[in-house]
């Protein structure tokens, strides 16, 4: 298979009705499945190399997130919380009719999945956490707020590529034709030319944070963290500046008590386009 099928599921927020759209790799009748879950401002498609590799033995499934990709934007800004993520979440797994998901999110979808799998019956068996934790570094959460939101238009994917490429240089992608690869599936046709493929009213949620706000949010993913009781991996970027060294041996200590693996030569986050990242996720899910 070269190309996923696509997908999607209505969910329910305090706004309304929104669709949630997916792409799926693999057997659709295989009853091993991985949901991969982007970040912030990315989508869905960010795990076409990993899901081609795995389809031969998983059906993956990569969501967009409400107000990314294809899926649709919300009607209140307000509304871009895990808390709704997590919800639309459950609507997607009750969709796919599996007792049990493994569960792989990058950044803000490793938040999503803390969420859910510290829930009581939780439905993940096994968790991946892409360079992400309950505690997030004050340096990398300024760096991604300074871009989230801002209005960009592209003349060409050239262009486009390029100013990714800027705004997120821990992907460390090794090749012009990986960014572009990267870069495509996260624009959209506008006029003359292309914008970024999400709503840039997400940065609203992200402009009304204040200090206490964030230690509430963090006690609260803590409390997750440490109910997490599934077999747990952690990646980490050697570089990354959102998820400290300090911060990930603390998970290691507590909670699940993950095997951690730090990814050489990379910051926020590992994109798994290269044969041996893929192979760490490989690995784990192939695990007794």
């Amino acid at each position: 298979m070269t190309e996923p099928r696509m997908g999607a599921v209505q969910c329910l927020s305090p706004g309304g009705l929104h669709a949630m759209r997916y792409v799926e790799w693999g057997d659709p009748h295989n009853p091993r499945v991985l949901l991969c879950v982007h970040g912030l401002t990315r989508s869905g498609r960010d795990f076409d190399r990993l899901a081609r590799v795995l389809a031969r033995d998983w059906r993956i499934v990569c969501p967009d997130v409400a107000g990314r990709g294809r899926s649709d934007w919300l009607r209140n800004p307000a509304h871009y919380q895990i808390s709704q993520y997590t919800a639309d979440m459950v609507t997607l797994i009750a969709r796919l009719d599996v007792p049990s998901v493994a569960w792989l999110g990058t950044s803000m979808g490793g938040l999503i999945g803390i969420g859910l799998a510290g829930m009581p019956d939780s439905p993940i068996d096994r968790l991946i956490l892409n360079d992400v934790g309950p505690h997030l570094e004050l340096g990398g959460l300024l760096r991604i707020g300074a871009y989230v939101g801002q209005p960009t238009r592209f003349a060409s994917v050239e262009e486009a590529r390029d100013y990714i490429r800027s705004i997120a240089p821990g992907f460390a992608l090794r090749t012009e034709a990986e960014w572009h690869e990267l870069t495509e599936t996260s624009l959209r046709p506008s006029g003359d030319g292309f914008v970024l493929h999400y709503d840039p009213a997400i940065a609203e949620v992200l402009r009304a944070l204040t200090p206490e706000i964030v230690q509430a949010g963090e006690q609260m993913l803590w409390h997750f963290y440490d109910s997490i009781a599934c077999p747990t991996l952690l990646l980490r970027g050697e570089t990354s500046d959102l998820l400290s060294a300090e911060s990930a041996a603390q998970m290691c200590s507590r909670g699940p008590r993950p095997r951690m693996v730090t990814v050489p030569g990379v910051g926020h986050a590992p994109m798994f386009f290269e044969a041996a990242q893929i192979d760490i996720v490989r690995d784990f899910l192939g695990a007794p």
